[in-house]
């Protein structure tokens, strides 16, 4: 199998092309004041991940600023924190600010001449265009848990995705699905049949940081340690 088998990239944003748990955990240092909050950022992360991941359960319809909003004042509670509710609402609207890798937007130019670029995001339209104005190109199509009504890993997001990269004139076998969470993404690409690239920007750090752990052993079917190796190794591929 090579990276040239392929004609459609569909990328996870956050933690992928966005360096997420930098920004979250930025996002969430007034809190971590406000509490006299010590636990270690990785702590701090997985804190986030557990309370997130059962928001998304409990309201798959909630847009994501909305949700951040309820998993902060969620973590008040847990950290016995009270805060004026603009606070709350203030770490909802902090996707935007979060930074890219610097890594991202250079690699997605290369991509760009040879794929077409498909986002598959558990935030919403909103957030994602502030996003997108640090990432460089303009993607042949957007599907946020806006649009779709839930949030990865639920499978109907990535059938979601194969239908609207049908669309596009390109069958599934064609897309090969690039991102960091193997939760929120390997497990439910491979359950539904798509080849996937893992960008394990973690690979130097114990834990799973921002996200939870994948149940049961996710597959992949290439491993880079950054987006700029995945497009240095399509490159030595297009030299052969």
């Amino acid at each position: 199998m090579r990276l040239r088998d392929f004609t459609v990239l569909s990328f996870d944003c956050y933690g992928t092309l966005i360096d997420w748990e930098t920004g979250l955990h930025a996002a969430l240092e007034p809190l971590l004041h406000a509490g006299r909050v010590t636990l270690a950022r990785d702590a701090v992360l997985a804190e986030f991940a557990r309370h997130e991941a059962a928001q998304q359960s409990a309201s798959p319809s909630l847009r994501y600023p909305e949700l951040l909003t309820e998993v902060h004042r969620r973590l008040a509670r847990q950290w016995d924190v009270r805060l004026p509710e603009a606070e709350h609402a203030a770490f909802g609207r902090s996707v935007p600010g979060w930074p890219a890798f610097p890594d991202t937007a250079a690699a997605l130019g290369y991509l760009k001449r040879h794929y077409k670029l498909v986002i598959l995001s558990n935030v919403d339209r909103a957030s994602f265009a502030g996003s997108n104005r640090q990432l460089g190109v303009s993607f042949d199509a957007v599907c946020t848990a806006e649009d779709i009504g839930s949030y990865k890993p639920d499978p109907r997001n990535f059938r979601y995705l194969i239908d609207t990269v049908a669309k596009l004139g390109c069958a599934a076998e064609r897309i090969l699905h690039t991102a960091q969470s193997l939760y929120h993404d390997h497990a439910p690409a491979q359950a539904a049949g798509l080849r996937s690239a893992w960008i394990d920007r973690r690979q130097s750090r114990e834990g799973w940081g921002a996200t939870l752990p994948p149940q049961g052993a996710a597959r992949y079917d290439f491993r880079f340690a950054s987006l700029a190796a995945l497009a240095s190794a399509h490159q030595a591929e297009e030299s052969c």
